[in-house]
């Protein structure tokens, strides 16, 4: 039987299943509308769609490593319960593997991706029919190199990958680690963008007494650059003191190891999404008033 546009409108107004999902599941069940319908709530499919528009704004980091190759991905759940189910923890870890063995360059390009007898989509769409939330694999983040490469997840919800050149792999956990504590903008003093720079000359300016700032200009110059040097140096990996050794910089802990860093990447679980605060006892409140 022809499988016709409106067959798969139908079907996809009666599901709330994706469109592809619906054309499969017609093509497999010969144009039978009610056949495809059982086969679609049997696979979960029935069930995904009809909650893509819930915020997922918590969830867990995944990770996944083989030599110089790994990866972080942001899987989202609409709730910190279900982000601690088993059956969530372990579609994560399923899914970082899959995009390692994959090479998936993004989120999107992992849907297609083989895992568990099918995709990581048709699995996803599995998984909210279990869980009974939206679920949404919403980044990915990888790295490929003949350096040391490390991932470093913490509490499941900052996951870190960095990339050193030299040194070993123990340094690169603990540089992994100083990035998930302390968040780091840039890398070095020399990523810092030099509208940054001018904008804090000019803060710092401000912030002088009105007796300092009729001082020469290359002593004022010097006394503004120290303290704009300062601030570099919070917002860069390399000016931080090192989380595991406070008495040494990163830069210096790095270079006594032999080693540079070339870049690091760090994802926290629901970063930038805004997330819906609903206030249960309004909501009773005015049930009851009803």
């Amino acid at each position: 039987m022809e499988i016709t546009a409106s067959l798969v409108k139908e079907l996809r107004e009666r599901s709330g299943a994706g469109m592809m999902e619906c054309k499969k599941a017609l093509s497999e069940n010969n144009g039978d509308i009610d056949a495809a319908m059982e086969f679609l709530r049997k696979t979960g499919l029935a069930k995904a769609d009809k909650k893509a528009d819930r915020v997922t704004a918590e969830g867990r980091i995944g990770m996944a490593a083989d030599g110089g190759k790994a990866v972080l991905v942001e899987v989202n759940s609409e709730t910190d319960f279900v982000a601690k189910d088993e059956n969530f923890v372990n579609f994560v870890n399923a899914v970082a593997q899959a995009a390692l063995a994959s090479g998936a360059a993004d989120a999107d390009a992992l849907k297609s991706a083989p895992m568990a007898g099918g995709t990581v989509e048709e699995a996803r769409a599995a998984l909210i029919a279990k869980v009974g939330e939206n679920v949404q694999v919403r980044r990915l983040v990888r790295v490929e190199s003949a350096n040391n490469v490390a991932a470093y997840i913490h509490g499941g919800r900052i996951g870190v990958l960095v990339e050193l050149a030299g040194g070993d792999n123990e340094l690169a956990r603990g540089i992994a680690m100083h990035v998930a504590a302390m968040n780091p903008p840039y890398n070095k003093a020399a990523d810092v963008p030099a509208d940054f720079i001018a904008k804090e000359k000019e803060i710092e300016l401000a912030k002088m007494p009105e007796k300092d700032k009729n001082k020469p200009a290359d002593i004022l110059e010097k006394i503004i650059a120290g303290k704009v040097s300062k601030i570099v140096n919070e917002v860069t990996l390399y000016g931080q003191p090192y989380v595991l050794n406070t008495d040494l910089s990163v830069e210096a802990a790095v270079k006594a190891g032999g080693a540079d860093v070339i870049g690091f990447q760090r994802l926290v679980v629901g970063e930038g999404i805004e997330k819906v605060v609903e206030d249960y006892a309004a909501e009773v409140a005015k049930a009851m008033a009803v």
